[in-house]
């Protein structure tokens, strides 16, 4: 039984295991985080369009591209003897702006979701979709507060994963909330810390 299910469910199980990894790797912040999650968001591509998690599946297109902006940005800065992208927290300025581009992007997916395509669960899945994309962003800058995005969006996604049978999925999402506060305090304890 359950050889049957890794047979069946490869697919996912290698994801997760690509994906712990990378969790890992952020929380060290090693710059090799972003191989993991370009190739960790590639399996998932596939099983959110399996499971019809239309945001999910677009997020992770999203992770590949904002994966080489992170390793690019992340890579050219530990080259560099002058310039040294730094884990920081955020303004107060940015912090709205963040806010604003969350509710945004959260629309649009809600509107897409609900009007365009047949996903069960469009509005949870939009807004997880809106954090991730706002909380990646956020991790490529090496904004601290980008774990506190984290640890909401993961927390939601440990119940939408367990609702879809995604439970390998649902396992590692509920080990990246608990990383995510790791990660939170391992960067906020961090001498590189501006």
């Amino acid at each position: 039984m359950i050889l049957e299910y890794i047979k069946t469910n490869w697919i996912e199980i290698v994801g997760a295991i690509l994906s712990l990894i990378y969790i890992y790797l952020s929380i060290k912040a090693k710059v090799s985080l972003w191989f993991f999650g370009i190739i960790s968001s590639v399996f998932y591509i596939v099983v959110f369009f399996d499971s019809k998690l239309y945001a999910d599946l677009s997020l992770n297109l999203y992770y590949v591209v904002v994966s080489i902006y992170g390793w690019i940005n992340w890579h050219s800065t530990e080259n560099s003897d002058t310039i040294s992208l730094r884990i920081a927290p955020f303004s107060r300025k940015l912090a709205l702006k963040l806010v604003i581009a969350t509710l945004g992007i959260y629309i649009i997916y809600c509107l897409v979701l609900s009007k365009l395509t047949d996903s069960t669960v469009p509005k949870i899945d939009a807004l997880v979709g809106a954090l991730s994309i706002v909380g990646t962003w956020m991790l490529a800058r090496k904004l601290i507060e980008n774990w506190i995005v984290w640890i909401v969006a993961d927390g939601l996604c440990v119940g939408l994963y367990f609702y879809k049978g995604l439970y390998p999925t649902a396992i590692l999402f509920i080990i990246y909330t608990l990383m995510a506060a790791v990660g939170y305090w391992e960067w906020k304890k961090s001498p590189n810390l501006k």
